[in-house]
């Protein structure tokens, strides 16, 4: 079977599209990348543990806070809250996103599917207008939503992708979808930067408003936005999609299916193996993006205002590292490109460990080497996986490769809080991280790619 599959897959001709289509999708990154950089890597970390802290009957503002807060009886310290959530919402998001991209790839209607997605989580995330006080309990349950919702949008978002492009564009197509992410949520970041300027006045009272007020904009622009691809984007439904119209419930086809492919999953060992590569090494990327802005204020005591021009200085060179490394992918291929944008997040931890507190400069140094890096690795990743799926089973796979990706992670995040958790230490924590980029690194370098992408029935492209 697996050989008539590849013969089969091989001889289709490469899929096409518009101009307009290919805008349409890059510009759903453009939405969705205000909640990644506004809420996650800047101010939702700082703003629910301000929040936690005076749950925990300390001062607003406090550095300092020896209470602990009792979540369904749990006792946690309040900087250990906020990564505590990132994980349950991961740990809720494996059971969400493989149904989700089961039932993508089993509906005639994908783009109703990304906007019920897309909505929620940007309803969620302006609900966070109504955190106020000690309010950490609804702070904590609107970002699981948000945080779960965002990543079922994007299984749907990637899973358009293949559909797009024959495999010699999708690195191409993908890092240019990066790439306008990065300019989006930069330029959010940088109205946000000018509000924080404008209107902060040293109280930690306006400071929590004006952190607040960004992340209701982040939900708002997500909204927004959704809209242009929910309006360019074509339907370009799946056999099985047609084969199953009319015939059953979408959502119980799409809970048998994911079982069917579960059973089958084991028929792609090599797939498997890469998604085992990537969830070690993206862990260890979406818990440094995650957290960056919590050790920036915790650990080295920077101001709001640093942490935002830090980050908006990591979007805008992201854009052009994206499509940089796009662009080196073209001439080496996207699996050693992706090794060696390992090697240099080893380098970055290591030179994070080493920053001395309150001194911007050095941050902001670091920062400039995170954004060179972090496009590339990500938008290649993706591009890459894309070869090595069934076709038709575009949404299941990436609802299993969404599990770890764009804010999602959940190992790393535990350990990170449970290191601070026993050392009160932000630094011990972050030197935990480097064992996901090694151990990542080793992983991916033992995937035999173009073996893997012809044993999925695909045509690897020319250069690999």
């Amino acid at each position: 079977m697996a050989e008539t599959v590849t013969a089969a897959t091989q001889d289709a001709p490469p899929p096409s599209s518009t101009r307009r289509e290919r805008t349409g999708w890059y510009v759903y990154d453009w939405a969705n990348s205000a909640f990644q950089t506004t809420v996650i890597t800047v101010f939702l970390g700082p703003f629910l543990t301000s929040v936690t802290k005076v749950a925990a009957g300390c001062e607003l503002g406090a550095d300092e806070c020896a209470g602990y807060v009792y979540p369904l009886g749990v006792k946690v310290a309040p900087g250990s809250y906020y990564p505590f959530l990132v994980s349950l919402s991961v740990l809720l998001t494996v059971l969400v996103l493989p149904v989700v991209g089961a039932i993508a790839d089993r509906s005639l209607h994908k783009k109703r599917l990304l906007a019920a997605t897309a909505f929620t989580g940007a309803a969620a995330t302006v609900g966070m207008l109504f955190v106020t006080g000690d309010r950490y309990l609804l702070g904590g349950a609107l970002f699981v939503v948000a945080n779960i919702s965002f990543g079922a949008a994007i299984v749907v978002y990637n899973s358009f992708l293949p559909q797009l492009a024959g495999p010699d564009e999708r690195d191409a197509i993908s890092s240019r979808g990066w790439a306008v992410g990065y300019l989006g949520g930069g330029l959010l970041l940088a109205l946000n930067l000018v509000a924080v300027q404008s209107f902060d006045n040293g109280t930690a009272e306006r400071t929590l408003d004006l952190a607040r007020w960004s992340i209701v904009s982040a939900g708002l622009w997500w909204a927004v936005f959704t809209l242009v691809p929910l309006r360019w984007l074509r339907e370009r439904p799946t056999d099985a999609a047609l084969a199953a119209a009319g015939r059953g419930n979408v959502l119980t086809d799409g809970f048998r299916q994911l079982g069917h492919t579960l059973r089958e999953i084991k028929a792609y060992p090599l797939t498997l193996f890469f998604l085992l590569a990537f969830l070690v090494y993206n862990d260890g990327i979406q818990t440094v993006i995650t957290l960056a802005s919590q050790y920036g204020t915790e650990e080295l005591r920077l101001g709001q205002s640093t942490l935002i021009v830090t980050i908006l200085l990591v979007q805008f060179l992201a854009f052009g590292g994206a499509l940089g490394l796009g662009a080196l992918a073209g001439r080496i291929g996207a699996w050693k490109t992706v090794l060696l944008s390992l090697v240099l997040w080893t380098a970055v931890i290591v030179a994070a460990f080493r920053l001395p507190a309150e001194a911007p400069l050095p941050f902001m140094l670091l920062g400039a080497a995170i954004g060179l890096v972090l496009g590339g690795s990500q938008a290649l990743s993706r591009s890459l996986f894309s070869q090595l799926i069934p076709a038709g089973r575009e949404g299941e796979y990436y609802g299993f490769y969404e599990i770890s990706d764009k804010g999602t992670s959940w190992l790393g995040p535990l350990v990170f809080g449970l290191v601070f958790h026993l050392t009160n230490s932000y630094r011990v924590g972050l030197v935990s991280l480097l064992i996901f980029f090694v151990v990542g690194f080793l992983l991916l370098l033992a995937v035999p790619i173009r073996r893997a992408i012809v044993a999925a029935g695909n045509t690897p492209p020319r250069v690999l």
